[in-house]
């Protein structure tokens, strides 16, 4: 997978991620901090700064030259608007990833995460090989089921006290979409 932006809505654009990008991000995580809570596990003080984003970027680029992780960023002009990341890439004959993402409040609603699990989707297929991703939400994120239904992913279950998020065990939907 390149770098190279591709549009997904209007002037929303969706590329890899790159070290430069913590300073924006850490402005991202900050204006939506409220936002994202009650949808991402509790975060530190330090997780918010330039200094803690550039340590998550190095993460996740180390993961990827592993090939076991692709984080990409959505950004309209070069505010970064939000992310999607396929995580826990496993080869053989399982083949399979996880994904992950978010979108800035001010432009949910826009399809664009939806335009964003479908890139995602096709890159997973295409050009990693990969026969399945999974994803997981709340219960009551309604927001994100929405998404998935709309991207062809099937309900395969609940799994109870699955992650940690805003402090809390919690119960999610667990999804599937089997690419073929």
């Amino acid at each position: 997978m390149t770098a190279d932006a591709s549009t997904l809505i209007g002037p929303v654009q969706m590329r890899v991620l790159q070290t430069s990008d913590a300073g924006p991000l850490s402005a991202a995580y900050q204006l939506n901090r409220d936002h994202l809570g009650p949808w991402e596990p509790a975060r530190s003080a330090e997780f918010f700064t330039p200094a803690g984003q550039s340590a998550v970027i190095e993460s996740k680029l180390a993961l990827q030259a592993a090939g076991q992780e692709v984080p990409w960023v959505l950004l309209e002009g070069s505010r970064i608007i939000g992310t999607i990341t396929l995580t826990g890439i496993v080869r053989g004959p399982f083949l399979s990833a996880n994904l992950g993402y978010w979108v800035d409040r001010e432009f949910n609603s826009r399809g664009i995460g939806s335009a964003a699990v479908g890139r995602v989707l096709a890159a997973a297929r295409d050009h990693l090989g990969l026969h399945r991703v999974q994803a997981a939400t709340l219960v009551h994120n309604a927001a994100s089921r929405r998404i998935l239904a709309r991207a062809g992913f099937d309900e395969i279950g609940t799994a109870p006290s699955y992650l940690k998020i805003a402090g809390t065990w919690q119960d999610h939907v667990l999804f599937q979409r089997i690419l073929g």
